[in-house]
């Protein structure tokens, strides 16, 4: 008889199949922790952690993002990462660290899995396997991270704009998401001036539609051909470093 997987088992978080990085786990280490993982809904703008604090928790993000965010003495804010679908919040603890210096919060809406730190530390600890899969990801995002700073310099606004749109529809597994203009000035780095600008002509050429913050992806084609060279150069780091995604965005 074919043994069920047991994610599906009653009373378990049967998302976590869709969790790019969970799913990389080896079999009995993702056994070993589908108990200990707990369903949770990721509401827009939610605190996940706070700089400086001790990282009570991981996230492992299903449908929604997170943003890891750097506030400046003066109270200003960049984001310098997104997490989705592909990997988890809490890479301090994938690196024998309690806590970090940025602030870890929703920045789309939607659905995840929560999984104490210790109980992820203490299963790194025992399992070889899995503390190869979660460097793998730790050096994937840091690609991202790099390739985003040389994708700020070098690329205009409208190309960035396309590759944040691109990346975020990856991990939201619908063609329609919240998405506001403050969150996408601090993902560009610009006023939220420019991101109106940006997005209206993206409206009026017909490849997306934007209304009080919600994006709906309309050509999807349309939107890669604009996008700049970084969203498939991270996309490909990303295939290599965890293997091709599978799914509606494979």
């Amino acid at each position: 008889m074919t043994r069920e997987p047991a994610m599906d088992q009653p009373n378990q978080p049967n998302q976590s199949h869709r969790n790019r990085l969970l799913q990389l786990l080896p079999r009995k280490d993702l056994d070993e922790l589908v108990s200990h993982l707990e369903a949770v809904t990721l509401e827009y703008r939610q605190p996940l952690s706070e700089a400086n604090e001790t990282m009570r928790s991981v996230y492992f993000p299903v449908t929604g993002v997170i943003s890891l965010v750097n506030v400046m003495a003066d109270g200003s804010a960049a984001e310098v990462g997104t997490i989705g679908n592909e990997g988890l919040a809490g890479l301090p603890v994938i690196l024998g660290d309690e806590r970090g210096p940025m602030t870890a919060y929703v920045q789309v809406p939607g659905m995840g899995l929560r999984l104490r730190a210790e109980i992820l530390r203490s299963a790194l600890q025992r399992s070889a396997g899995m503390r190869t899969v979660m460097l793998h990801y730790a050096h994937a995002f840091f690609n991202q991270v790099a390739q985003s700073a040389a994708c700020n310099h070098f690329h205009d606004l409208e190309q960035r704009c396309c590759r944040w749109l691109l990346m975020t529809h990856d991990r939201v597994q619908s063609d329609r998401f919240l998405l506001t203009q403050e969150f996408l000035g601090m993902m560009l780095g610009v006023q939220r001036s420019s991101v109106t600008l940006a997005a209206s002509k993206l409206k009026a050429d017909g490849v997306i539609e934007y209304h009080r913050g919600q994006v709906t992806i309309l050509d999807r084609p349309g939107l890669e051909h604009r996008a700049c060279e970084c969203y498939g150069v991270s996309k490909r780091e990303f295939d290599r470093l965890l293997g091709p995604p599978t799914g509606a965005r494979a």
